[in-house]
């Protein structure tokens, strides 16, 4: 069984952030770069699942931590493994980065 703990965490850690961010720094990119790492993680979480990728929809930025939080729990729901694991725990670091929150 592979531990997804680290992925769960780093999701649940940008979406608090996302959370607790006031609307000018959501506004000036952290929500468009939440949302473009939720449909990262959904993709990758379709394609393991055998379904063919639909592109998660932009429900608004208040709405994008919940977005990152679900895609992120689909995806350690599906991982197949460590490496699997550790490539998506960047990417979402990465993108918490470049948010920045």
């Amino acid at each position: 069984m592979v531990d997804t703990t680290p992925l769960t965490r780093a999701v649940e850690h940008f979406a608090d952030r996302l959370r607790a961010a006031p609307q000018s720094r959501l506004q000036r990119g952290a929500a468009a770069e939440a949302l473009g790492l939720a449909r990262e993680l959904a993709r990758r979480a379709q394609v393991l699942e055998g379904l063919e990728p639909r592109e998660m929809p932009d429900a608004g930025m208040f709405a994008a931590a919940d977005q990152i939080t679900v895609a992120g729990n689909d995806l350690a729901v599906v991982v197949p493994g460590e490496t699997d694991v550790d490539e998506a725990v960047q990417l979402v670091e990465e993108a918490q980065k470049r948010a920045g929150v």
